[in-house]
C-alpha cells in the first residue's frame, strides 16, 4: 500500500521532553506513550495538550498518559510536561509519534521521465506525471494526481498534495492590434521550490516566462492557491485557501496573506506583512509594515478601514438636507 497513514511509535515521556524542550518530573519520566490524541478521545497510550486553565482542567480529567501543558501549569499527580508554547511541542511531539508518510519509492501508476533526479527517501504517488530534467529532492512526498512540468526544481522535505500542478504554461499574451488577436508570449522559465516547502491539493504555480518564479525555503500553501509566472515568495510565507497572485509579485520573508486575498500585477508585499482574508491590492502597489494587518480593497490598515466603514455608516444615517 503506497500511503501508510500514521505509523505510531513508543517513547518515554524523557525522549518527548527531549524533542519538545519541555520538562518533566522524574517521577514520570519513564512513562511511555505511542502516539498523540483530542482530549475527549485519548487513551492511555496518548499526549494530549492544553493551552490554558478550562482545558487543562478538561485534560487531566482525560484518559491520556500525558498532557503538555504551558509553563505555570500548577503541579500534579499526573504526568505533565512543562513548555513555553504546548500547541507548538505537541505538533513536534506528532511528528515523532505519529509521523504522516507515504511509502518511499515511485508507484508504478506514475509517468516518470527521470527517476534518477528523484531524491533518496521521495515518495512518488499513484498517478503523478513527472516532466524531463525534473528535480526532486530527499524525503519528498508527491501525492497523487500532481503534474509537474518540465525542468522544474524542488528542494528537500517539501509536500506536494493531491492534484496541484507545478511549472505550468503561464497566462502571458501580447496583443496584436491589427489582427485582432492575442499571441502567446514565450513562457520558457523555470519553477524552484526551496526547502521544507508545503503545497496544497489544487495549487497551480506557473513557471517563469523567461526567468523563475521562485517559492522560498519553508513556505507553507493551502489548498486551491494560484501563482503567477515570474512571482518571487520568500522564506515562510502562508498563503491561505484561494488566494490568487498576479505576475511578477515580490512577497517577502514571513508574509501571511489569508483566505482569498488577491494580488494585482506586480505588487510587493512587504516582510512581515498580514493581509486579512479577501484583501484586494492594486497593480504595481507596494504594502509594507511588519506585523501590521491589512485588509479591504484597496488593502490597508485595517484601523483605517474600521474607521472609514464607521464614517459611512454615520453619513448613511444622517438625514437629508
Amino acid at each position: 500500500m503506497w500511503l501508510q497513514g500514521n505509523t505510531d511509535c513508543m517513547a518515554k515521556l524523557s525522549e518527548v521532553a527531549e524533542w519538545t524542550g519541555a520538562t518533566v518530573a522524574a517521577e514520570f519520566a519513564a512513562v511511555e506513550v505511542t502516539g498523540v490524541a483530542a482530549i475527549a478521545t485519548a487513551t492511555l497510550q496518548d499526549i494530549v495538550f492544553a493551552m490554558d486553565a478550562a482545558t487543562l482542567e478538561r485534560a487531566l480529567a482525560s484518559d491520556a498518559g500525558a498532557v503538555i501543558a504551558p509553563l505555570d501549569a500548577p503541579e500534579q499527580k499526573r504526568a505533565v510536561l512543562r513548555v513555553k508554547s504546548p500547541k507548538l511541542a505537541f505538533a513536534k511531539a506528532a511528528a515523532k509519534l505519529a509521523p504522516q508518510r507515504a511509502r518511499a519509492g515511485i508507484h508504478s501508476s506514475a509517468v516518470v521521465d527521470s527517476p534518477e533526479l528523484i531524491g533518496e527517501g521521495t515518495s512518488i504517488g499513484p498517478g503523478v506525471t513527472i516532466g524531463p530534467g525534473v528535480k526532486i529532492g530527499r524525503n519528498c512526498q508527491i501525492f497523487p494526481n500532481v503534474v509537474i512540468f518540465a525542468g522544474v526544481s524542488i528542494g528537500d522535505n517539501c509536500m506536494v498534495q493531491p492534484g496541484a500542478v507545478l511549472g505550468s504554461i503561464g497566462f502571458g499574451y501580447v496583443h496584436d492590434v491589427e489582427a485582432g488577436e492575442y499571441i502567446p508570449f514565450p513562457q520558457v522559465g523555470t519553477l524552484v521550490i526551496e526547502d521544507n516547502v508545503d503545497i496544497g491539493a489544487n495549487t497551480t504555480i506557473d513557471r517563469g516566462a523567461l526567468e523563475e518564479t521562485r517559492i522560498g525555503r519553508g513556505t507553507k500553501i493551502d489548498n486551491g492557491v494560484h501563482v503567477a509566472h515570474n512571482v518571487r515568495i520568500g522564506r515562510n510565507v502562508i498563503l491561505a485557501a484561494q488566494v490568487g497572485i498576479s505576475g511578477s509579485c515580490t512577497i517577502h520573508d514571513g508574509a501571511i496573506l489569508m483566505g482569498q486575498v488577491g494580488l494585482g500585477e506586480r505588487v510587493t508585499i512587504g516582510p512581515g506583512v498580514i493581509l486579512g482574508g479577501a484583501a484586494g491590492v492594486y497593480p504595481g502597489s507596494t504594502v509594507e509594515g511588519p506585523g501590521q494587518v491589512f485588509s479591504g480593497i484597496p488593502a490597508q490598515p485595517v484601523k483605517d478601514q474600521m474607521r472609514e466603514m464607521a464614517m459611512i455608516r454615520r453619513l448613511a444615517k444622517k438625514p437629508n438636507a
